[in-house]
């Protein structure tokens, strides 16, 4: 499979999620200088302050987007083969303790999103070396278990598959 394509898609989903940020930091910023009569103002401060907050929080936001997208134009996996361990760029089909299933890209940023294989060729969800499951699926070989805990509860998978 072309990992290629995958992260090009997910820096394409990151790119979009920039803009949005973007586009709500300058709807807070006017909000929080044009969104009251100077006689409102006084009595409207808090408002005003509450939409400036907002609006810095979506910069920051969007800038960490940007920054992640920056990590991921130099981001190239290796194909993986064999009895390969799962590492960074690694796709991985785990299968939980209930039976299902579920493939995973493990890339440095982009955590959650999901993805489509080329030519609609499977679905991906993102997770990362930091995430609870890409810490626990790190080194693993097909075969072997993982198990991290999520929201407090132990969750346990088989690798079935390391590509």
């Amino acid at each position: 499979m072309d990992k290629t394509a995958l992260v090009d898609q997910l820096i394409e989903k990151l790119r979009a999620s920039a803009l949005v940020a973007e586009a709500e930091r300058d709807a807070a910023a006017i909000e929080a200088r044009d969104g009251a009569t100077p006689g409102e103002r006084v009595e409207t401060s808090r408002s005003a302050l509450e939409f400036s907050r907002i609006a810095r929080a979506q910069a920051l936001r969007a800038q960490e987007i940007r920054i992640a997208i920056e990590a991921l134009r130099e981001f190239r996996p290796k194909p993986l083969q064999g009895r390969a361990r799962v590492e960074l760029g690694a796709l991985v089909e785990v299968e939980d303790e209930e039976g299902h299933g579920q493939t995973l890209f493990l890339a440095p940023v982009g955590a959650g999103q999901e993805l489509i294989g080329p030519g609609g060729d499977g679905f991906f969800t993102v997770v990362t070396p930091k995430s609870p499951i890409g810490s626990a699926l790190l080194g693993k070989r097909e075969g072997d278990g993982a198990s991290a805990r999520i929201r407090g509860a132990l969750r346990e998978w088989t690798v079935l598959w390391v590509g």
